[in-house]
């Protein structure tokens, strides 16, 4: 590979430690926003933010110095049509006073004590330092639109919000993906969760439990014939959360039960939530109470064919520019902003950017592996042949 295209492994290791040290927990993004939407102009490009912030304090009263989302632009020097690439800002908990450590296999982790942050600092640290290069070696690109989201972590709440008619871009990548560096999601699934308020009839349980109707009775009744975890190939089904009750001596009047569905097929996902919701009516009936249900679709499946230039793009980057032994295309069970682009006409799907046990304090990354990141992205943003 050409040195004028080899990304700094240097710089790709300060700036990933610098955006880890923001506290960036999902709907308090303010301060690195500010950070990321500063090193942009400073890139050259033009940086736009929507009006994200104020709509999702509406919807989240618990949000505080939360951001909008970043559209940068920076002008192509070559024929082609625009490229998309995306990461968000924010993450999971506990996500407060990270510190990175670099060890000595070049490992770098948290202290332990919180999440990492590399979902989805590698895949800002990848986009930034590609961006570098392009601009201080004066490397040939076709329009680059980057795509900076907020709170993406609870169901891409940010993108939920987002102003597509700002991307002009009708191909992209996220680079949100864990496991090694050429690896790609191109299909991911719907999300939808289910709220289930049982009533039943409180009464003493001593006294007088035949006046009472157990809403608990009812929920483990509808329980019982619920398949739960990988239902169907294509299908994961999986309740979490339970509450109710007033004390251990009455009746419970009300239980509430939440969980989701999780579906590669949009429908067939709906299809499985109203199952659901006919055996907890059947259960209610049986005991004489009632339920509410509630279905939030939060975001839809996708597929994108392998077939496709955007998969083709990045086979050949991985492939031939990076040389990846077997550049890898996937199924993930997990959603992102790609969701929500391809919902809206852009073809995009999701890419590895070095991260590893994401969600969890044994976060961690490699340094080559971010280094590798980089190198694929940039390689994206510029090689017209691929």
């Amino acid at each position: 590979m050409a040195d004028e295209k080899r990304v700094d492994r240097d710089r790709v290791r300060e700036e990933f430690f610098r955006l880890t040290a923001f506290d960036a927990e999902s709907f308090h993004e303010s301060k690195i926003a500010s950070y990321v939407k500063r090193k942009l102009i400073q890139l050259g490009l033009t940086v736009e933010e929507d009006g994200a912030a104020a709509k999702i304090a509406k919807a989240h009263p618990e949000s505080k110095d939360t951001a909008s989302n970043l559209y940068g632009y920076l002008k192509g020097t070559v024929p082609g049509q625009p490229l998309l690439f995306s990461a968000h800002l924010d993450t999971v908990k506990p996500g407060i006073g990270k510190k990175a450590v670099l060890r000595e296999d070049g490992t770098i982790t948290s202290d332990g004590t919180t999440v990492l942050g590399a979902d989805d600092v590698s895949g800002l640290t990848s986009i930034l330092e590609a961006l570098t290069v392009i601009q201080e070696k004066h490397l040939d690109h076709p329009d680059l639109e980057i795509f900076i989201t907020v709170s993406e972590e609870p169901y891409c709440e940010g993108s939920r919000f987002a102003e597509y008619d700002r991307l002009k871009a009708k191909q992209g990548y996220v680079l949100d993906l864990d496991g090694p560096v050429g690896r790609a999601a191109i299909a991911a699934p719907s999300i939808i969760s289910l709220k289930v308020e049982v009533e039943g009839k409180a009464s003493h349980a001593g006294f007088a439990p035949e006046k009472g109707i157990n809403a608990l009775s009812i929920a483990a009744d509808a329980l019982s014939h619920i398949r739960t975890g990988r239902v169907y190939n294509d299908i994961t089904v999986n309740f979490g959360t339970i509450h109710g009750g007033s004390g251990r001596n009455i009746v419970p009047e009300r239980i509430t039960i939440e969980g989701e569905i999780r579906g590669t097929e949009h429908e067939n996902a709906l299809c499985e939530a109203e199952l659901i919701r006919q055996i907890f009516e059947k259960s209610a009936k049986k005991y004489g109470g009632s339920i509410q249900f509630t279905v939030t679709e939060h975001i839809h499946s996708y597929f994108v064919s392998e077939n496709s230039e955007v998969v083709q793009r990045f086979l050949k980057a991985a492939g031939d520019g990076l040389q990846c032994a077997k550049p890898e295309c996937i199924t993930t069970y997990g959603g992102s902003d790609a969701n929500r682009l391809n919902e809206h006409g852009i073809e995009t799907i999701v890419i590895a950017c070095a991260m590893e046990k994401s969600h969890s304090t044994e976060e961690y990354t490699v340094l080559y592996e971010l280094e590798r990141a980089a190198q694929l992205t940039l390689l994206l943003m510029t090689d017209n042949r691929l």
